[in-house]
């Protein structure tokens, strides 16, 4: 799994400087690589698959969906072939 900072307030690692309180994250998954994130309290976080397919929770999400998060620490993505995401860190 190869992960990117790709947008964040203060312009981190490189990433684009957005003026709001949120980060946004690249990351491509290997198949029976997962993916942990953790959550800080008070923080969202929303996942959006670029490309093929990603399992959260039980649910297999494709290419096109989306899925919110909310009330919890962390989330674990997996990814039955080979995926690209984006997640969104939020306030």
């Amino acid at each position: 799994m190869r992960s990117q900072l790709a947008a964040s307030p203060d312009g981190a690692n490189g990433s684009l400087t957005i003026h709001q309180d949120a980060k946004l994250l690249l990351a491509n998954l290997s198949e029976g690589r997962p993916l942990e994130y953790e959550i800080a309290p008070a923080r969202h976080a929303y996942l959006q698959v670029l490309r093929g397919e990603v399992s959260m929770a039980g649910e297999l999400l494709q290419a096109g969906d989306g899925v919110a998060v909310s009330e919890t620490t962390s989330m674990e993505l997996s990814a039955p072939v080979a995926a690209e995401v984006l997640l969104f860190d939020l306030a």
